[in-house]
């Protein structure tokens, strides 16, 4: 199967601890890197997991809170000194480019590759980026700042060539591609073969919520519904619920709430609070709504699977 994984660079919150680093992924899919977020630090999570820059092409950003973006400056500059020239795209609210333009025109003078920055409205659920492995949509939440997740929508994978009735009806090589798309084949006698004899399934399209920081808000269960597999931030227990009310985060409850209304596969949690120093606990509140949840942990690399199978690696 295609790989489609989720790797853990960071799961705190705001305050710096020696327990976690700031928020941020990197999911790879068809052998391309899509980073999500991007705090301080990152760069040497990529190094620890070794995760190729070179490979990396675009970054998305849910918001302008620091512990979502400091890494940027750093990680951006260390790719020029590696001696990249193909460009990198940055998905981000608008205001992004503005703040950080200048430290690039400062710090960075001279790199042989371009910065893009794509603006997003974080108020939509719109289209944000597509290539031909995966489409990535915009989710809106509900922060004190302009925030919106990410939704990863793997490509239909091709179909699987029957290689022996391929070569029984002396397709050309220029006809499998077709073949491969789910085209019926018509031979120059014009017979058609049916396609279920050419190909078998390549295997069902899978998908990727990432919910950032975000307070409580049922508007994005359609959004997410059935995905199979959820990130959803979890910065505090119930028992802090006034503080993440206040704050405009959520809770354990509120994230496994979420996902059992939204019938995901499975649900993992981050971000959590620098007042915790026992991550079972939030697992431990979550499953008691949704069995199906694991609290993430730096490093660890989780593989996207069709809904109900197991994702731990």
């Amino acid at each position: 199967m295609i790989n489609f994984e989720v790797h853990i660079l960071g799961c705190g919150s705001a305050l710096p601890t020696t327990r976690h680093n700031q928020t941020s992924q990197v999911i790879d899919l068809r052998d391309k890197l899509y980073m999500i977020d991007c705090g301080e630090g990152t760069q040497l999570q990529m190094r620890k997991q070794k995760l190729k820059f070179a490979r990396l092409n675009h970054i998305f950003i849910s918001h302008l809170h620091g512990d979502h973006c400091f890494g940027l400056p750093g990680l951006i500059s260390t790719m020029g000194m590696l001696g990249r020239t193909s460009s990198l795209t940055i998905h981000a609210p608008k205001e992004l480019e503005s703040l950080l333009r200048p430290q690039l025109d400062y710090f960075c003078k001279g790199m042989a590759y371009e910065v893009i920055f794509n603006p997003i409205d974080t108020t939509q659920h719109a289209l944000v980026f597509q290539d031909k492995s995966v489409s990535v949509y915009s989710i809106p939440l509900n922060h004190h700042t302009p925030c919106c997740g990410f939704l990863f929508r793997e490509t239909q994978p091709d179909r699987h060539l029957i290689r022996d009735m391929i070569d029984f009806y002396k397709i050309p090589i220029a006809k499998l591609k077709d073949v491969r798309a789910g085209e019926d084949y018509i031979t120059e006698e014009g017979v058609t073969i049916p396609n279920s004899r050419l190909t078998h399934s390549g295997g069902v399209a899978r998908s990727y919520a990432y919910c950032s920081d975000t307070a409580y808000a049922e508007k994005i269960i359609p959004l997410i519904e059935n995905v199979d597999l959820l990130f959803h931030e979890s910065t505090f227990l119930e028992t802090e619920k006034p503080r993440a009310k206040e704050t405009a985060h959520s809770t354990a409850k509120d994230a496994a709430t979420i996902a059992l209304k939204a019938s995901v596969g499975q649900l993992i949690i981050g971000h959590f609070s620098a007042r915790y120093d026992n991550e079972a606990l939030f697992e431990e509140e979550a499953q008691r709504i949704f069995i199906h949840t694991h609290s993430v942990r730096e490093g660890e690399t989780i593989t996207v699977q069709s809904k109900n199978a197991d994702i731990h690696s």
